[in-house]
This record gives C-alpha cells, sequence and structure tokens, in this order.
C-alpha cells in the first residue's frame, strides 16, 4: 500500500471479529465523517459525494447508499435504479429485512432518485459523521464478532449513491465454541433499547437469555442521550411492524395425535412460497412459533400460512385474507 500515502492500515493484536475492528479503526480516523464499507464491496464512480452531502447539510444524518448485488460467483456486478430501492426494517428474531419504500415515505417525494428515510440500516456500508458517532456511544464494545450493530445503531438514530456488495451464500466468520455470538449481541441490544418489547424476541428464543454481560454502562447511555421510548421508535419509524401483542393467540401449531408441529424457516425471502414442514414438537419456539392475528392470519413476521387448495404454503401477508383467512374452534381445537 506504499503507492496510497493517505491510507493507513491499522491492525489488531488477535482476532476480533468485525465490530471491534471497526471501533478499533475509528479510534485512528481523524477526519470529520467516516464511511464503512465491507472488504467484499465494489464503489461506483461518484458514490462518495452523495453521502457527503447529506452529511453536510445535517450532521446527524446517517447516509446508506443504494446496495447494488455483485454476484458471488461471477463478480458480475447488477446495477440497479433509484426506483428499485429498498428500506431496512426487522422481525421479532431481531434479524435484518428489506421492504419496500412505504407510502407514507413515497408522497414526501417528487422523484425517486431523493434519498428516502429508512427504519434499519444494513451494517456493512454506510458514512456518519465521526463526532456524532462518538456521541452516540459508537457500538457496544462487548458485541461479539459480528451481528445485531446495525440494529443497535439505528435504534439510536432517527433517521445517494451506488455501492456493490456481495451477498455470500455462508457466513465467513469463526464464532467462539460453546456461545452463541449473535444471540448474546441480540439480547445485550434488546436489553437496552427495547423496553418491554424485548419480551417478543424472548419469546422466539424460549427466554433462553444465557449470560450476556454487564450492560448497566449501555443503559447509562440512552438515559445520557435522552433517547425516545422504543413504542415512539414503532409508532412514528416503522408503524409498518406487525407488533406480537397485536396478535389473537400465539405458540405451536400442534397435532394432539402425532405430536408433529407446523415447523418451517421464514427468516428471508428464499424461504416464502414453499409448503410448510412437521417437525416432533419440541416447545422451544424457535420454527414452531406462530401468531393468529386479529384479522384471521397465521403469521410469523411478514410470512403468512397460505392456503389455494394444495399444500400450505409460506407467501407474504396481503392482508385480504381470501387463502390467508383462519379460523381457530377452541371446542374442538382446530384450524380451517
Amino acid at each position: 500500500m506504499s503507492q496510497y500515502p493517505r491510507v493507513k492500515i491499522v491492525r489488531t493484536q488477535k482476532r476480533e471479529g468485525l465490530i471491534r475492528a471497526r471501533l478499533l479503526g475509528a479510534s485512528h480516523a481523524n477526519a470529520d465523517v467516516l464511511t464503512y464499507l465491507d472488504s467484499h464491496c465494489e464503489c461506483t464512480e461518484g458514490w462518495l459525494e452523495p453521502l457527503l452531502d447529506r452529511i453536510a447539510r445535517n450532521r446527524t444524518t446517517v447516509v446508506c447508499p443504494v446496495i447494488d448485488v455483485i454476484n458471488d460467483d461471477t463478480f458480475e456486478y447488477h446495477w440497479q435504479r433509484a426506483s428499485g430501492t429498498s428500506v431496512g426494517g426487522f422481525d421479532w428474531n431481531l434479524q435484518f429485512n428489506w421492504h419496500a419504500i412505504p407510502e407514507r415515505e413515497r408522497k414526501l417525494h417528487s422523484h425517486p432518485s431523493e434519498p428516502v428515510a429508512t427504519p434499519t440500516m444494513a451494517g456493512g456500508l454506510f458514512a456518519i459523521d465521526r463526532r456524532w458517532f462518538e456521541k452516540l456511544g459508537s457500538y457496544d464494545p462487548a458485541f461479539d464478532i459480528w451481528g445485531g450493530e446495525n440494529l443497535e445503531l439505528s435504534f439510536k438514530i432517527v433517521p445517494c449513491s451506488h455501492v456493490g456488495h456481495i451477498f455470500r451464500k455462508r457466513s465467513p466468520y469463526k464464532w467462539r465454541s460453546g456461545v452463541n455470538v449473535l444471540r448474546r449481541n441480540s439480547v445485550r441490544l434488546a436489553e437496552v433499547w427495547m423496553d418491554e418489547y424485548k419480551n417478543y424476541f424472548y419469546d422466539r428464543i424460549n427466554h433462553e437469555l444465557g449470560d450476556y454481560g454487564d450492560v448497566s454502562s449501555r443503559r447509562a447511555l440512552r438515559q445520557r442521550l435522552q433517547c425516545k421510548s422504543f413504542k415512539w421508535y414503532l409508532d412514528n419509524v416503522f408503524p409498518e411492524l406487525f407488533v406480537p401483542g397485536e396478535a389473537a393467540a400465539f405458540g405451536e401449531i400442534r397435532n394432539l395425535q402425532t405430536k408433529l408441529c407446523v415447523d418451517s424457516q421464514c427468516d428471508s425471502v428464499n424461504d416464502m412460497y414453499k409448503p410448510v414442514g412437521l417437525y416432533t414438537c419440541h416447545n422451544l419456539g424457535g420454527n414452531q412459533y406462530w401468531l393468529m392475528s386479529k384479522d384471521g392470519e397465521i403469521r410469523r413476521d411478514e410470512a403468512c400460512l397460505d392456503y389455494a387448495g394444495t399444500n400450505v404454503t409460506l407467501y407474504p401477508c396481503h392482508g385480504s385474507r381470501g387463502n390467508q383467512f383462519w379460523i381457530y374452534n377452541p371446542k374442538v381445537m382446530t384450524l380451517t
């Protein structure tokens, strides 16, 4: 890297993972703006100026580019139009996901190239004012390796360029043996920022919190920043999110004769449009945890059970009843 005199490489003493490596980099930076990019990204011409422009207008703005897809087999760059931009969200497993731009947000803009507000941000590509990042408490330094850091930052900020990103088929990280790092990070996140709504996440993991460490300093940070409640965040920033507390019932869907439960993963778009599975009931929630909405949907987050005459499949919830309308008879304990 000697041909790039302005580039400084900072190395950790041991393998620390993405989160603490980013914190180390921030501690050595002296410019006004920090820009984070995953190592598997490709920047297009003119990618940086739109990010800096928004921060120059308002230093508390945190900006993400349009994230294009780079094929992880061929490295082919798939450019997308700004009109196809999605916004970030999350589900009650505390997994980041993508959503179409809400109609309420579209009405605020006259051109698809204008930046849009997003409830959460993808963690791999963003720019932020360095002093603002520090004031917000940066990342939780007790987070391990990777996972949850983007939601933690999103919950602290109330929030147009193109950068390509390779969406890999598997995780490249080596996790500590015997420790569920993603769960530990997510529990720390929930304990600090989500108030009573944390229990919806805990329902998904059977309230098995494990040892998540001391969060008193992060709670003190939240108090010092005078952050609004998580209910305010849901009402004002992400009102589209289905809240489990609004459900008529929740739990497993069990066949009392066979002891089999409806068991299906629905964590990503790749899980949609597939027949639901059956598995021995285990009372651990997870893929056997379902909610019945007041509108008769059986759902988990944005996926609903849909029956069109053959198999019961997972389908995006549409709110129009039809194939997604279910009736529960408590007397005979049947779903139809």
